[in-house]
């Protein structure tokens, strides 16, 4: 199995008080880590992939723990969560999707089996390309106010034989959420939806 190899890791946390309307007297955070690693599948076709995904098992972990301490919150105070990847244009498509099971059970062990499933967004692109990364209720896919986009990026990757993995994770709804459906306080937790 090849080895993770680490070129970089990014943690960015943002706090927003208003979006023009009344200040929050608790302002959302919301937050993401990024990782950028060597592909080792770039530059020709490998018929077997998924081993690899056992490789990223530990790097997810790490930086799922990495994200909630920089956001200083506990594990109860994330609320929602997301994650993406971005493949160099010596990858393909399928080696970002090599990032779904490694990051999303990362995050939900790491938050204490959040019940969710985590959306996901990948993408092939160049240097400097950026992914909106979707964002979903922890425990229930259905919870409206908490839909949401976190935008990632870095001027000079992935390179074309890297990828760079993406965990986001926020502490509530959309600051001024007013757009009606299921509100987090109605969820019955049975299947991650509702």
């Amino acid at each position: 199995m090849p080895d993770v190899i680490i070129r970089k890791m990014v943690t960015s946390i943002e706090e927003i008080f208003h979006e023009g309307g009344p200040r929050a007297n608790t302002p959302l955070k919301r937050g993401y880590v990024m990782a950028v690693i060597e592909n080792p599948y770039a530059g020709s076709y490998v018929e077997d992939i998924q081993p690899f995904m056992e490789d990223l098992k530990p790097l997810g972990l790490e930086m799922a723990q990495k994200l909630l301490a920089a956001l200083g919150v506990e594990a109860d105070q994330i609320e929602g969560y997301g994650k993406g990847s971005i493949v160099g244009v010596g990858g393909e498509l399928e080696h970002g999707a090599l990032w779904h099971a490694p990051g999303g059970y990362a995050m939900r062990g790491v938050l204490g089996g959040a019940k969710a499933i985590v959306p996901s967004s990948k993408k092939v692109g160049a240097a400097g390309v950026r992914l909106d990364v979707p964002v979903t209720h922890v425990d229930a896919s259905y919870v409206r106010s908490h839909f949401d986009s976190i935008e990632v990026g870095l001027n000079d990757s992935p390179r074309a034989n890297e990828m760079a993995v993406i965990l986001v994770m926020t502490t509530g709804s959309r600051v001024h959420n007013r757009a009606g459906g299921l509100d987090a306080k109605d969820i019955k937790g049975e299947d991650g939806l509702r």
